[in-house]
């Protein structure tokens, strides 16, 4: 048992009861015993039923952390067994070379994710409690994996609402500027000090491969492409033509440098998504496929409004710019942007598209990036693949 005890108000236990592993701080009633931030805490409700275990932040918004529902010693030996556990369940999965080793709270070690990629690994701390660890957890990871070399990519503003610097850099062995991945037959090269992410978008990794269901002799339209997956799985396959649109030109150059590395034969256009579309409608021009794989247009419930017309724009323009029965495979990582709420946008664009809408396929992102219900925000990223019609 904790030294401190964190007690909340009445009736805010039954959030965290359903899952949630976040304690607010307007939540809590009152403090018994030591506050140092950074450290483990127990959580009570108001009647003294206990909660969990959790790391303490009293500059966060977000007051604790909870690590176990269970009165046990949270210490080193619970961290190297969370992080092995977590990673075995990935290897029973299937992964093996390129994945997500662990997702924060719903792997249970909150504020912390780790990506393998081969012999690399790629870790993003956004809690102090973590970051009081740090060392311990590196030397954990090296026990575990042996990597040749650990960089951190601690460099999200999200990391201020901890009251933590912004940081990026190795932190162990030897990092290159590029790690070659493969996602089936097809090489991509990575940037970890740079790339989104931690490197790329693991998330996506199944979604990357559904592409190659709907492309056969197709024109294909790859949006907002970052490094091409979507591109190249659709070119390897034998679509028709294949064009990757990207407003990063160092981006645009991954592209390229990625579908050298492929042999693969693919046009790729710097350009702004929304501007485009709407030249390429004004133009009339039409495709068989189109990919929308946007970054999340908001991190913040106040600018929701703002990103539900954007996404809006860019689904009713991609509607339009298809042929009568073509795919468009959709996606949004932000989690305000809610499955009920995704879906009503895509029925808001279609209805001032004239278009008539099958959806054939919904995912989540890769089983990687686990769900903890009853902790919305691990769940994120919504792909639907739809067939569009005239009406």
């Amino acid at each position: 048992m904790s030294q401190t005890k964190i007690f909340l108000n009445t009736n805010e236990e039954l959030r965290i009861l359903e899952g949630h592993s976040w304690v607010f701080s307007n939540e809590v009633s009152k403090i018994e015993g030591p506050v140092e931030s950074g450290e483990i805490v127990d959580v009570y409700s108001a009647n003294s039923l206990f909660l969990g275990k959790g790391f303490l932040n009293t500059f966060s918004k977000i007051f604790v952390r909870i690590i176990s529902r269970k009165d046990i010693i949270i210490d080193r030996k619970y961290f190297k067994n969370a992080i092995n556990d977590a990673n075995k369940r990935r290897i029973e999965m299937g992964y093996v070379d390129h994945y997500r080793v662990l997702f924060a709270e719903a792997d249970f070690v909150p504020g912390f994710i780790v990506d393998k990629y081969g012999d690399y690994l790629s870790i993003q701390i956004l809690s102090l409690g973590i970051e009081k660890r740090k060392q311990m957890f590196i030397e954990l990871l090296v026990e575990l994996f042996s990597p040749v070399g650990i960089y951190e990519r601690s460099d999200v503003p999200v990391r201020t609402k901890e009251g933590l610097e912004l940081f990026k850099g190795v932190v162990y062995g030897v990092v290159p500027d590029e790690v070659r991945i493969h996602e089936l037959d097809i090489e991509f090269d990575v940037d970890l000090k740079n790339g989104q992410k931690t490197g790329t978008f693991l998330d996506q990794y199944h979604n990357h491969l559904l592409i190659r269901d709907f492309v056969k002799d197709k024109e294909v339209l790859d949006c907002f492409s970052h490094i091409g997956q979507f591109a190249l799985h659709a070119k390897k396959v034998g679509a028709a033509y294949v064009e990757a649109v990207d407003i990063s030109n160092p981006a645009c150059l991954q592209i390229k440098k990625n579908a050298y590395i492929n042999r693969l034969d693919i046009c790729v256009t710097q350009a702004n998504v929304f501007d485009l579309l709407r030249q390429y409608n004004s133009e009339s021009k039409k495709f068989d496929v189109i990919v929308l794989d946007p970054p999340a247009f908001t991190k913040t419930i106040s600018k929701l409004d703002n990103a539900y017309r954007g996404y809006k724009e860019i689904n009713l323009q991609a509607m339009k710019l298809l042929r009568n029965g073509g795919i468009l495979i959709t996606a949004s990582c932000s989690h305000y942007m809610t499955p009920s709420l995704f879906f009503e946008m895509l029925i808001d664009a279609k209805n001032d598209a004239l278009k008539m809408i099958q959806m054939v396929d919904f995912r989540i992102q890769a089983s990687d990036h686990p769900t903890l219900l009853g902790s919305e925000e691990t769940l994120y990223l919504k792909l639907a693949v739809l067939r569009v019609f005239s009406l």
